[in-house]
């Protein structure tokens, strides 16, 4: 019966990656179609690739996108970090829970919702000019909440008589942040940067309202293009940025087993000294 059970589980599995990827391959697949449209394929060819790295305005907006995604991923590490640390230590559980509540439905609030509030914030309560500057705001907000979350976890795991200890050896408090929490907590802030920087990355809906004065990204620039028609070119985009994706999981993947590894051997090291 377990057996039965075991196998029909791996089917289910294997169906379901295949329904989500198959569509993913069928446009790779296509992005070396000579013919020069998806009906069918009619030879091999790099021509595609050759011109997307030769489309100025496609490559200027790959840049922006790339420029977005790194500064608001760096931005909201680091004010979501201390946000956690702030919930943390923040001693009272009713407003604790308020608090995380509020970064939760944000979490959750539809991304067209959320593109219109900031439509309404930069264009009437804090006028500013729609560009790089309104994105860029846009994205370090929304991706905040990711970071809290990422954090929040590594920090309720983290052995609070390490900062007793610190404390009893006279450590100040910059230096209790600097030297035990923060190292306590780096597989979160790295978790915490990766997620916000892949949101960053594909986000749409919330750019499509606060872009303007001739900057914009890749998936405004994608979806533009697409209501005249996919060309082979926007297939060429989508399997490199797929390749990348896959790169960043796997890196992402090394480093939390590199830290699993680590946070194994220092156990193994705990258990030796107490057992002597």
């Amino acid at each position: 019966m377990n057996k039965s059970n075991f196998k029909w589980s791996n089917v289910y599995i294997v169906l379901m990656f295949v329904i989500l990827y198959a569509p993913i391959f069928y446009l790779m697949f296509y992005s070396f179609n000579e013919g020069g449209d998806m009906t069918g394929f009619t030879g091999f060819t790099w021509e595609h690739y050759q011109t997307l790295f030769e489309d100025t305005r496609l490559i200027t907006f790959i840049v922006n996108t790339f420029i977005v995604a790194l500064l608001s991923a760096l931005l909201a590490t680091i004010i979501g970090t201390f946000g956690a640390i702030a919930i943390y230590y923040t001693r009272q559980k009713g407003r604790r829970q308020t608090i995380l509540n509020l970064n939760n439905i944000l979490m959750v609030t539809p991304d067209v919702m959320m593109g219109a509030s900031f439509l309404i914030l930069f264009s009437v309560l804090v006028p500013i000019q729609l560009g790089f500057a309104s994105v860029l705001l846009a994205h370090v907000a929304f991706s905040i909440p990711i970071v809290v979350l990422m954090v929040l976890p590594r920090l309720y795991e983290m052995n609070p008589t390490m900062i007793t200890a610190a404390q009893d050896l006279g450590a100040s408090h910059s230096q209790i942040l600097s030297r035990v929490i923060l190292p306590s907590i780096s597989s979160g802030i790295l978790s915490g940067f990766f997620m916000a920087f892949t949101y960053s990355l594909d986000d749409f809906a919330v750019t499509f309202f606060v872009t303007g004065n001739g900057f914009s990204t890749l998936s405004v620039e994608v979806y533009s293009r697409a209501r005249t028609g996919v060309s082979l070119e926007i297939n060429a985009l989508s399997t490199l940025m797929f390749l990348l994706a896959l790169l960043l999981v796997s890196g992402y993947y090394s480093l939390q087993v590199s830290e699993q590894r680590r946070k194994a051997k220092l156990q193994k090291r705990h258990k030796a000294v107490l057992d002597v």
